[in-house]
């Protein structure tokens, strides 16, 4: 018989990966994690019964999490990231020529380890550039405390479930705000709006008080069922996300940066939202 993963995220709602090997399943200090050889989208790593990523299509999340926000602001030289344990964020984000600084707080040792262990492609190296910094730890508590400040801050989350909840929080919004150099950019992933609208509206509500220019943008990622992904965006500027198409050719040239996703003109249109996305905000 085959082994299935079946995930059940959404009420009344799941998708099946069949299993052609569990590599990994452990409980860690903060959540259920395990990591196994599908047959369709290579490895894929789940925790608390939720699919975080897969080997095959994770680029589209991450090229676009990292590479829209930089590619906006222009000069990042400071980048933030919170969460991202399996590293395919770091790994574009250090892409970038400008970045002299990536720091990255993650509050499980063991993401990491397993990740850079059974989906070192993710990561690719990235743990190891002397531009990363790691920290092992709560990123609310990052952001309350520290005096350091940045160009931009990325949240790369689970879902607002367990251990990642607080991370969809006004005080942490607050704190994101905070740690922002004058303007600097804060993104983070924000669910399947279709599934899941209230995160996009309650998003926004904690947002807007806090940034003059809020929005979302898009990308369609095949394991994030449901329809395309939203993530936040915040700025006390509205310049970086009216950057013209353009301007952000010009930025994607000369930075050398090889992509399967992102474009200048995939970037320049993800921010048009459809109406149900709208309504949600509004």
């Amino acid at each position: 018989m085959s082994m299935w993963f079946d995930e059940t995220l959404h009420d009344g709602y799941h998708q099946g990966f069949q299993i052609k090997e569990v590599l990994f399943e452990n409980k860690t200090d903060h959540q259920h994690l395990v990591i196994f050889e599908s047959t369709t989208f290579g490895r894929v790593m789940a925790l608390d019964g939720i699919i975080q990523t897969t080997e095959r299509d994770e680029f589209i999340y991450h090229e676009m999490l990292a590479h829209v926000p930089l590619f906006s602001h222009g000069d990042p030289k400071d980048v933030l990231i919170i969460g991202g344990g399996d590293g395919g964020l770091l790994r574009e984000v250090l892409k970038h020529p400008q970045v002299k600084k990536a720091v990255q707080v993650e509050i499980d040792q063991a993401v990491i380890d397993m990740c850079r262990q059974y989906l070192p492609n993710h990561s690719a190296g990235a743990f190891d550039d002397k531009r990363a910094e790691i920290v092992i730890g709560d990123g609310i508590d990052y952001v309350t405390n520290s005096d350091r400040q940045f160009d931009v801050i990325l949240s790369d989350s689970t879902d607002p479930i367990g251990p990642g909840e607080v991370l969809f929080t006004s005080p942490f919004y607050q704190g994101v705000k905070r740690c922002l150099k004058p303007g600097g950019i804060f993104a983070a992933q924000n669910g399947v709006a279709f599934m899941q609208p209230d995160e996009v509206s309650t998003t926004y509500r904690r947002l807007s008080p806090l940034f003059e220019d809020c929005s979302f943008f898009t990308a369609a990622v095949p394991t994030y069922v449901g329809g395309i992904m939203t993530f936040a965006w915040a700025c006390n500027d509205s310049g970086p996300r009216a950057s013209s198409l353009e301007v952000l050719q010009r930025r994607f040239g000369q930075s050398d940066i090889d992509t399967r996703y992102y474009t200048p003109e995939v970037h320049a249109g993800a921010f048009a939202l459809p109406r149900y996305i709208l309504n949600s905000i509004n």
